[in-house]
């Protein structure tokens, strides 16, 4: 029986989200920089989710967690300017930004206690 993973799942669909927000910069604002930018951050956390889960060893699936920690704080910053440059408004910027924090808290958590785990193991 297949076992849904939260985590893929709400990543997955954040860089479905993400896909929609380039196309909607590109269309209605001609921004072509910063879109890409949130572009390639904000779909490289799925992608180093699911690659993390086919990981070949725990070390291996907590660099790749770590990583897709770091590009959802990188995401963050680029939805945090994209407001602040008025590209989005408060509204848009915030519906998305709260899916980028609760992804960053659930990745958050996973690379804590992969790593808790890992320095237990070795101390034994």
């Amino acid at each position: 029986m297949y076992k849904t993973n939260v985590v893929v799942e709400k990543s997955f669909d954040f860089a479905v989200r993400i896909v929609d927000l380039y196309r909607f910069l590109c269309k209605e604002h001609k921004e072509y920089v910063l879109s890409k930018q949130i572009l390639r951050s904000g779909t490289s956390v799925g992608a180093n989710v699911s690659e993390a889960a086919y990981g070949q060893s725990k070390k291996d699936f907590a660099a790749k967690m770590s990583v897709a920690l770091k590009e959802s704080s990188e995401t963050r910053y680029w939805i945090k300017l994209l407001v602040r440059t008025n590209f989005l408004t408060q509204e848009q910027g915030n519906s998305i930004l709260t899916d980028c924090d609760e992804i960053f808290r659930i990745l958050h958590a996973i690379v804590k206690t992969t790593k808790n785990e890992l320095e237990n193991n070795r101390k034994k």
